[in-house]
């Protein structure tokens, strides 16, 4: 079947259906461009929202990001950002698979298809030219017999006129014989054009316009095929991707089967433990001692009387969950964390301050081999300025070394009093009388705390009311403290928590009571200024000789 043979006549309508063929595959090519359009900005809402839900660094966050359902909502949201990507590459395929080339090749379509139309009107305008020069032949020729019948009428006319000259005759009968000669002239030429408008019509409605017709068949067949074949690439850029979304998918699934209830409950656990023992029953405080005495000590004028101050005051027990929280600034060490919550802190520190070292070594083997390349090649460099920055890297790591060493230093110091605390009691007994025991560990009760800040007992009240403190009730004796030796704070402590004092960096101060293993050591600036700090703040200097000094097994 060809358009050519079958469809001869048809040159307009062909000429409208074949544009309306490339208007159907600009349309596609539209369709194709915004379904990429959605596809791009699909996926750029779609990680603009992972990115949104996304753990923030050095926040809240990153800590909670070690619990497994965390790890697995992290997981999804990566997932769901590798999903996008596989929709960027939907919408970047159609448009180099198929707007691209479509584009070009609707191009090249209509510049075949605007040649082979005017090659078929350039057909038909020779075509309508021969027609119009058979025509005028046809019209002389008509023209040329009817003058010589009318020419050959008047010359028998003059003939049979008896009237009528023999001069005249003759002269009609010439004038006949002209038109007899122009008739046949003109019938000639009719006959010549005739022919060759046959010829050229003949060409034209066999070959020209078959051959012009075919060209346009296949150029819409062509048309068609490619738009087949773009439709089919549609298919398979979706196609493509479905592996690996559906790989995305899984790791979505794996993620949400690694979530483990019991893991995330332990690592409760770890987080927030403090490391300290439950507060143990509080001991009843018998308030009616005092209350003894005979009829004649009655008298309101003996009210100043005090209770022996010898007499051991109860054993207090921490009550520190029932107490508010400070929420100061945190120290350097993290005193104020419990000690397991602080020697996960100081651990954390010290890895992070490790790996700050590992990058500046790692820069620094760089900025050495420039160095040396500079050294052989100065055309390359200036290895002098190369040598600075090694200066100030090597400065870094220095200092980030010290830093190291100073955290160690805490960690070692809250590791071993993690393990001393455990044997306290072992280590203690035999060192101490029963009264300056008990005072004494009332007095760490009473200051520690689940933060490891200072804290105090204000649900209990001393025995005999005096001129209030704010660490009274601790300092029971009637007699202060012996001084057992000396510190040198070697950090500034603001002692804004009660029961603490505030030292300058440098200050001497005298120690009263030792570290028992809690961190703090009671020291004394004046006879009316004296309370704990931090003993990581400080260097203790003690008199082994004194009395009250001791020393731990």
């Amino acid at each position: 079947m060809s358009w050519g043979t079958e469809l001869w006549d048809q040159f307009d309508n062909l000429e409208k259906h074949t544009q309306w063929g490339i208007e159907v595959l600009e349309k596609y090519i539209k369709f194709v461009k915004e379904r990429a359009e959605i596809e791009s900005n699909y996926a750029k809402q779609l990680r603009n929202l992972s990115k949104k839900y996304q753990t923030k660094k050095n926040s809240k966050e990153e800590e909670e990001s070690k619990y497994t359902s965390c790890k697995a909502f992290q997981t999804t949201l990566n997932e769901m950002n590798d999903y996008a990507g596989q929709h960027e590459v939907i919408s970047e395929n159609a448009a180099s698979l198929i707007t691209v080339e479509l584009t070009r090749f609707v191009q090249e379509l209509k510049q075949e298809r605007k040649q082979h139309f005017h090659e078929g009107r350039k057909a038909q305008q020779q075509i309508e030219t021969c027609w119009k020069q058979l025509e005028a032949s046809k019209r002389r020729f008509e023209r040329d017999c009817k003058e010589a019948e009318r020419a050959q009428q008047h010359f028998e006319k003059m003939d049979a006129d008896i009237n009528v000259t023999k001069a005249d005759v003759e002269k009609a009968r010439q004038q006949a014989q002209i038109r007899h000669q122009m008739s046949d002239d003109s019938k000639g030429d009719y006959s010549s054009v005739l022919q060759k408008f046959n010829r050229e019509q003949h060409e034209h409605y066999f070959t020209h316009i078959p051959g012009i017709f075919q060209k346009l068949q296949d150029m819409e067949e062509k048309r068609i095929g490619r738009m087949g074949e773009s439709l089919k690439t549609y298919a398979d850029i979706d196609r493509q991707v479905v592996p690996i979304i559906g790989k995305c998918l899984d790791g979505i699934t794996k993620s949400a089967e690694s979530i483990s209830e019991k893991q995330d409950s332990q690592m409760v656990v770890e987080s927030f433990k403090s490391g300290f023992e439950p507060p143990g029953d509080i001991d009843f405080e018998d308030f009616t001692q005092n209350m003894k005495r005979t009829v004649s000590d009655t008298s309101l004028t003996k009210a100043d009387s005090k209770s022996d101050p010898k007499v051991p005051s109860k054993s207090r027990n921490k009550l520190w969950p029932f107490i508010k929280k400070n929420k100061g600034s945190t120290p350097e060490d993290f005193s104020n964390l419990p000690p397991e919550q602080r020697r996960k802190k100081l651990q954390q520190k010290v890895d992070e301050l490790n790996k700050d070292i590992q990058k500046e070594i790692d820069q620094r083997d760089a900025l050495t081999k420039m160095r040396d390349v500079y050294t052989k090649n100065p055309q390359m460099g200036d290895a002098a300025s190369v040598g600075q920055k090694l200066v100030e890297i090597g400065n870094n790591i220095e200092k980030l070394r010290v830093e190291v060493q100073k955290f160690e230093g805490w960690l070692a110091e809250v590791e071993g009093r993690l393990s001393a605390r455990n044997d306290s009691s072992r280590r203690q007994s035999g060192l101490y009388d029963t009264q300056n025991t008990q005072t004494v560990n009332n007095c760490a009760q009473d200051r520690e705390s689940p933060d490891g800040s200072y804290t105090e007992d204000h649900s209990q009240e001393p025995e005999v009311k005096v001129t209030p403190t704010e660490f009274d009730d601790d300092f029971d004796d009637e007699e202060p403290l012996p001084t057992i030796g000396t510190c040198k704070a070697i950090y500034p402590f603001d002692g804004e928590n009660e029961g603490t004092i505030s030292v300058t960096e440098g200050e001497i101060l005298k120690v009263i009571e030792e570290d028992k293993g809690d961190g703090w050591t009671r020291i004394r600036r004046s006879e009316e200024d004296e309370g704990y700090v931090p003993t990581s703040y400080i260097e203790v200097y003690l008199d082994r000789n004194a009395k009250g000094a001791m020393t731990y097994i």
